[in-house]
């Protein structure tokens, strides 16, 4: 039995991927109540487990005390490599997990939010075929996700990154008779492994670099490396190209927003609370690499600030509620990678846990709504929900109030935050830009929220009326997660209550054994003034936003639709995504050179190449070498020994007419002897006779 919590840190993973495994393989045998009870209760229990986890560390002095590494065994034997100094070394990878602050959030995250979500699919999946399937991919994804974030090593943070890429695609395509949900889950797939492929050569740099994958290992080989290699900068570059792909940023975002075609509670677990952050916890986990690489950190806070106000650009005037909040996603995961990029690592990871609480609030509230409108998702289409819908209503306006910054909810503390660090991050002007950037966004982040709940809750109703006398709320499966997120997105964030408010910024102290940001030792000093000051900006441009969007879709309904006339070519612009589908489509798939063009050629390449002259001529090639050694054989070797028997016949044919084995016939031929001796002797004295 396990001594304690982090000995037992096997059972966190291990009870979901149990309950998947019973789904899969027998789960469509099983009542849905028990299929319930199984998936959600193991869930439960690996968040009880990983809860005392956190109490145990929590117990543990600050410091080297709080990083727990447990290995069960070796993965890869040891085996020698040459390392990139020409030297060689012992690879090696084990199977093991690292229990540190860091993961410790993660694992909380990952648990408490997906119970709630678990809980919640009870009733919103009530009635949908494939329930034990549906609770076995979901469970699936639970393992790989916690696998991601327990890893000890890169690889075996890979296979939870793949893991959770494989489940993504099967929830995303959970209706598979639906195409558009069949081909969103194709897209998420195949973008995703453009990302992946990135990921997987800085992996190998890193063999190559440091001999080992190990994260505690690499670490401890960073020393040996300067400010700026050229090394470090390429392997953090590559490592963050798997990063966009998994975290939906510039330019791999695109799959993101059409995966809301699966359903909501994937969105909400999947897109939005976990997988999606795996790319923002694989940077901070790798930070001491990006410390040492400058320029990759300018790459990554650009990325994330540009993706950031880009996406929520879109948000402004998508009419799916899900596609707002996906793209609300993606803007929210833009202001992490910012984060990160100024070195503001422990930053990032709270806005991570933060996002979680509020943005899965808000999906599946958007659930609950759908499911009371009958499967509606154009919010143009709904309207007047406040008194129809109160529980939901009440919680999606508390996770809009969270994401918009509005103190003293939980986005509030991480928003503003990000914020702070990333102006006081460095005297270069170009990090102002970035500030400006970010501050800009959340203008644009209460604008688009507020749209929703107003168009959504508020107003005249827009419901059909053959849905609107169908309307009711929620089932208590469904509005209690929604209750419990509500309270997490309201408090959740006063563990970073900051230092200017009298707090102590306990989540911050609390990563300090994995992360020691570039972007602290690097800060510019400014006053508390300045922080006050700054606060108050972000708190006046969340709140200008929200005054906006009641303006537009409450007090003056005709402002949207004049705008949108006055700008018709901008609009349409942002309306169609920037045509960046299109494009893609254009270019990369049925275009001539990097699309079905290039495949093309690559498939003659493969057919008259690889096939004919690599496959099929090396098989025509030991086809013309066999019938010459038949022919070798059959004239050659064959026909001398052949020949030999032949000659040995011809010579034996006097003796095997002499050789027959009859005694008579001996005597015949000894008497036919005698009578040639004697007609021999005759012959001769009878001419010496006659002669004399």
């Amino acid at each position: 039995m396990p001594q304690s919590f982090l000995d037992a840190v096997w059972l966190v993973p291990l009870l979901p991927a149990a309950s998947a495994l019973l789904m899969l393989l027998i789960g469509r045998r099983l009542p849905k109540p028990v299929v319930s009870a199984l998936c959600c209760g193991s869930v439960g229990l690996a968040f009880l487990t990983s809860l005392g986890i956190f109490v145990e560390m929590l117990g543990r002095a600050p410091g080297p005390e709080r990083v727990f590494e447990k290995t069960f065994f070796t993965w890869i034997p040891s085996v020698p490599i040459l390392t990139e100094a020409g030297g060689w070394a012992q690879f090696e990878v084990n199977w093991g997990f690292l229990v540190d602050p860091l993961s410790t959030v993660m694992i909380l995250v990952v648990t408490g939010v997906g119970f709630l979500i678990h809980v919640y699919s009870i009733g919103y999946m009530a009635h949908e075929g494939g329930y034990y399937r549906y609770f076995g991919y979901l469970n699936l994804f639970m393992f790989m996700m916690l696998t991601l974030v327990l890893a000890n090593s890169f690889l075996m943070l890979f296979v939870g990154w793949e893991g959770v890429g494989l489940c993504s695609y099967l929830l995303i395509g959970f209706w598979f008779k639906k195409k558009s949900a069949s081909d969103a889950a194709n897209k998420a797939f195949i973008v995703n492994r453009v990302g992946d492929a990135g990921f997987l050569i800085g992996m190998f740099l890193i063999i190559t670099t440091f001999g080992t994958l190990n994260f505690t290992a690499v670490n401890a080989g960073l020393s040996n490396f300067s400010m700026g290699d050229p090394t470090i900068v390429a392997i953090t570059l590559l490592l963050f190209v798997g990063a966009t792909g998994k975290s939906a940023q510039i330019p791999l975002y695109v799959w993101l927003p059409d995966a809301m075609e699966g359903p909501t509670p994937v969105s909400a677990l999947i897109h939005a609370a976990t997988m999606v952050t795996a790319g923002v916890y694989m940077v901070s986990r790798a930070n001491g690499l990006y410390q040492l690489a400058p320029l990759s950190l300018e790459v990554v806070a650009t990325v994330g600030a540009v993706t950031a106000i880009y996406a929520a650009s879109m948000g402004l005037v998508q009419n799916d509620i899900k596609r707002v909040l996906a793209y609300s996603t993606i803007s929210q995961l833009g202001y992490m990678f910012l984060a990160c990029g100024v070195g503001a690592f422990a930053a990032g990871v709270f806005h991570l846990y933060t996002h979680a609480f509020f943005k899965a609030l808000l999906f599946l509230g958007s659930g609950a709504v759908i499911h009371a409108l009958s499967g509606e998702q154009d919010i143009r289409k709904m309207g007047g929900l406040w008194s129809k819908l109160p529980i939901t209503g009440k919680t999606f306006a508390t996770g809009a109030i969270a994401i918009a910054g509005i103190f003293p909810l939980a986005g509030f503390f991480s928003k503003d935050e990000i914020l702070w660090k990333t102006f006081s991050a460095e005297a270069d002007p170009f990090f102002k830009v970035l500030w400006a950037v970010g501050l800009i966004t959340a203008l644009m982040t209460a604008f688009y929220m507020f749209r929703l709940v107003f168009l959504t809750f508020f107003g005249q109703s827009r419901v059909p009326h053959d849905v609107e006398h169908h309307i009711h709320e929620a089932p208590r499966s469904m509005t209690v997660p929604l209750m419990a997120l509500a309270v997490g997105s309201a408090v959740g964030g006063w563990i970073g209550w900051p230092a200017a408010l009298g707090g102590g910024n306990w989540f911050e102290h609390w990563l300090e054994p994995v992360m020691r940001g570039r972007g602290e030792a690097a800060a510019v000093e400014h006053s508390h003034a300045t922080e006050y000051g700054l606060m108050v900006l972000s708190l006046a441009v969340a709140g200008a936003g929200i005054w906006l969007a009641y303006t537009f879709y409450l007090k003056r309904l005709e402002l949207p639709e004049r705008l949108a006339s006055r700008f018709a070519g901008l609009y349409k612009l942002v309306y169609n995504k920037y045509y960046v589908d299109e494009i893609y489509s254009r270019v990369f798939v049925e275009g001539p050179v990097l699309g079905k063009g290039m495949g093309t050629a690559f498939a003659a390449f493969d057919a008259h190449v690889v096939d004919g002259v690599g496959v099929d001529g090396s098989a025509w090639l030991t086809r013309l070498v066999s019938r010459l050694t038949i022919w070798w054989d059959t004239w050659i070797v064959d026909g001398s020994v052949n020949l030999l028997g032949w000659l040995v016949w011809v010579l034996n044919l006097p003796a095997r007419a002499l050789q027959t084995g009859l005694v008579q016939r001996y005597a015949l031929w000894m008497a036919a002897g005698v009578v040639l001796l004697m007609l021999y002797y005759v012959q001769r004295y009878w001419s010496l006779f006659f002669s004399s």
